[in-house]
């Protein structure tokens, strides 16, 4: 079956179809909903909560769109609700625009440097960053989207993502320099 196919499958309600959905996309729905709120049990509730959505709705969805990311962007704004909601999460307005300029880190041995490191360094930001940072490094939102997203001017989401950039860069190079550390007492 084709995409246009399933969707037509999926807007008959056919259970099948359904379900053929849910597999393909199941797992992409929770990594993106994971990124942003933290919590396992978080993430496989606003992924479950996805779909429920997003089969609701999809009498909705032309027959050309790609499903996979129609889905994705239920499961973000999904995630975003779920952290307004609970954790009275706020991206503060930030009335004048600053220039930051974030160092590029030169990390020697760059492939020692885990996927899983680096989502633990993501991890540490503060919430208004890491979101941010998230959705523009992994999920490739733009910052007008981002902005509209999180109803922010994109000059704030500008001048957040370039400070949760710079955080994560620090945390970085204090990486770097404990790893420079021990291999200094090592020897």
């Amino acid at each position: 079956m084709n995409q246009k196919e399933i969707i037509q499958q999926c807007k008959k309600n056919d259970y099948t179809a359904q379900l053929a959905v849910y597999n393909l996309y199941k797992n992409m729905l929770y990594n993106s909903c994971y990124r942003i709120l933290k919590s396992k049990e978080d993430a496989e509730d606003c992924t479950h909560d996805t779909f429920i959505k997003g089969f609701q709705k999809i009498q909705q969805v032309t027959d050309d769109i790609h499903i996979g990311a129609w889905l994705r962007r239920i499961a973000i704004n999904t995630s975003l609700d779920k952290i307004r909601k609970e954790k009275n999460t706020f991206w503060a307005e930030e009335s004048k625009e600053i220039e930051v300029t974030v160092e590029e880190i030169e990390i020697e041995e760059a492939e020692e440097i885990s996927i899983d490191f680096i989502k633990e360094c993501i991890n540490q930001l503060k919430e208004k960053y890491r979101i941010i940072v998230v959705l523009y490094l992994i999920e490739n939102y733009t910052h007008r989207e981002i902005a509209e997203l999180l109803n922010l001017n994109e000059s704030t989401v500008r001048n957040q993502y370039v400070r949760g950039k710079s955080q994560l860069a620090s945390i970085l190079k204090e990486y770097k320099k404990d790893e420079l550390k021990r291999a200094h007492s090592a020897t």
